[in-house]
Formats: C-alpha cells, structure tokens, sequence
C-alpha cells in the first residue's frame, strides 16, 4: 500500500521476499496443512468445498468485513504551530479528503504506476476534475507551506493534489521528497523545513505510540477508524501536530483473488469466501504466517483454510503474478495498488 508502511510487513520486507520468492520456495514455517503452512479448520469452512485458483489478469480486493486490519486511511498531517497560524489550511485540506475515495486512489496510483503519467500532471487533473480549487485565491496570500513527500509515488501525486488546493487558496505551497518516516516526521515536528505531510491514520498513530510510549506501548490502532483516529489526534496534540478529516480512501494490507475466481464464486467478501471455500492456496510475503493481520488472523478471525502457503513478496509482482497465473487463490496486496480492479463480483 514504503514509508509510511515501515512499522508494518509491507514493503519494509519486499527485498527479501522477493528473493525468498524468486526461489520459488514455499515457507519453512511447516509443511501444507500444519500450524505453520495454514491449518486450522473453524466451524465455518469446515465443510467448504476446495475451490481451484481460477487465472486472470484483473485482480480485486476482498472486503475485510470483520475488520482484521488496522485503519490506514489517508489523513493530512500539520505542523501544530501552522495549524494555528492559518486557520484556513485544514479546511482546505479536508477538501481533498472529501474527494478521495480507495477507487479513486487506486485509478490515481494506475495513471501514476501504470500509465507512466507524472505525479505532478495526475495531482493537477484529479484537482481540475474534482473542482478542488479555493473559492478564495487570497486566503493564504504569504504563508509559505513545505510539503514532505514520502519516497514512493501515491505520496508525491497527493503532496502534490495538497499543494495545487493551497496554491489555488494563494499559499505558498511547494512539494519535496523527504524519505521516509523517520526521515521527515522530525522535519515536521520541528516545522522548518516541512510543514505538512500526507499520512496514514494506523501506521502514523502506532509509529508517534511507540515514539511517545515506549517500542512496547500497548497499540492504539485498530480497525475503527473513529477510536484510532481519536488516539492519534492525542498523541499528536503532545507531539505537535494536527490533523485534517481522514480520507474514506486507505492503503492498507488486504487479501485479493482473480476478478473471474470472485464471479465464479459470486465473492466480495473476505467472510463470503471463508463460506464458499476451502483448501485455499495463500501468497504472501514470509512473515505472513506469522503476522497476526496475516495468515493466523485469516484462519482465527474468518476461519479460512489452507492448503498451502507460498511464501513470495509483500504485496509485490511474484504475488500478483502467482495470482493472474493461478498458481495461488489468494495473495497478500496493497488495497490502493493502481494494478487492482476497483472492486469485486
């Protein structure tokens, strides 16, 4: 769904699965059907039939409709000080947040990762089309605003969505590549050079849990967006920082099958396939049989069955590739990844 997912599997371990992938491998955490390789059976698939992994190109999410991930909805983060000093500058984000939906990330992502369109030409579209632009071209005539963007692209094309809306406002806004997070969140505490940030509301929320509470801080986060969003506004209240509404658009782990799997099935939840079917084949990254969001959450909190675990890439191309080739019937993905279908059945 990088750097704002370095406290999570996510692409923090994409170089070693991929190399653990490219082995073809399959996970040393035991053998098909164990505790490790994806083993217990629930009341609800026991009986479920072994469905085959059906193969094609267009891949779609499946709901997480017990809500085993943690929230990670887009949220843009503020320098509390200049919160304070522009007290039109939230607003204007929030306009952002209103017009951002996981379809319309996913179709940003594509323009950007697909289409081979720069950030820059996509962000100023997307504010042409969505008609974001500032009723009031003076609001923020002077007031200089240093936009940190995380080192991949869905968080360049929105620094630079947020810099066209406060341009069109009269800021002074200008977008930069900062690294990572704990490259650019001190920057942004400190204020002098960045100022505000697209984040994400779980990752952010455990990363300032950790930084304010200790590495062993009981997490915050969870799959309610208002609890999590609540805890991470207090935690950013002692750290310095504010925040705009948070997007109903997330990049976050999620489980995806083949477009013609989920029709053949009539699938859109994670729930609906634990009903449907058994004997499942997992892709995922390595740590994934281990991660309670991942293979173990899957089996205690839907009840899915597998067969077989692969171990290949954290959201990466071995994994969506196994998928379209139908070497695999589910695989760990980004829910935001602009290769995804927009939604399933």
């Amino acid at each position: 769904m990088t750097s704002h997912r370095t406290t999570t599997l996510r692409r923090t371990t994409a170089a070693l699965a991929a190399v653990v992938g490219a082995s073809g491998l399959l996970a040393a955490c035991g053998d098909p059907g164990s505790a490790g390789g994806g083993g217990s059976t629930s009341t609800a698939s026991a009986a479920a039939a072994t469905c085959e992994a059906v193969p094609d190109d267009a891949l779609v999410v499946l709901e997480d409709d017990k809500k085993l991930q943690t929230v990670d909805n887009i949220v843009p983060a503020v320098n509390a000080d200049l919160a304070s000093q522009a007290p039109d500058l939230i607003p204007l984000l929030d306009t952002v947040s209103a017009a951002l939906d996981t379809d319309t990330l996913i179709g940003l992502n594509k323009a950007v990762d697909i289409d081979r369109k720069t950030s820059e030409d996509v962000a100023a579209q997307f504010v042409e089309d969505a008609g974001l632009a500032a009723d009031d071209a003076s609001a923020g005539e002077g007031v200089k605003v240093a936009i940190g963007a995380a080192d991949f692209a869905e968080s360049a094309t929105l620094g630079n969505i947020y810099a066209d809306v406060l341009q069109s406002a009269g800021y002074d806004a200008s977008v930069t590549t900062i690294g990572n997070r704990e490259t650019y969140l001190p920057a942004l505490l400190k204020g002098d050079q960045v100022q505000m940030v697209p984040e994400y509301v779980g990752t952010l929320t455990e990363f300032l849990n950790k930084d304010l509470n200790g590495a062993d801080a009981e997490p915050q986060a969870s799959g309610d967006l208002d609890a999590t969003m609540t805890a991470l506004t207090d935690l950013g209240e002692q750290a310095g920082l504010a925040f705009g509404t948070p997007s109903p658009a997330q990049d976050q782990n999620a489980f995806a099958v083949t477009q013609a799997f989920a029709t053949e099935h009539d699938l859109t939840t994670l729930s609906d396939l634990a009903e449907a079917c058994g004997g499942l084949v997992l892709g995922a990254g390595p740590e994934c049989t281990e991660r309670p969001f991942c293979q173990p959450g899957l089996e205690d909190t839907y009840g899915l069955t597998f067969s077989e675990f692969r171990s290949l890439d954290a959201g990466g191309p071995l994994t969506k590739a196994a998928l379209q080739k139908g070497e695999i019937t589910l695989g760990l993905v980004f829910s935001s990844d602009g290769s995804l279908s927009t939604s399933a059945g």
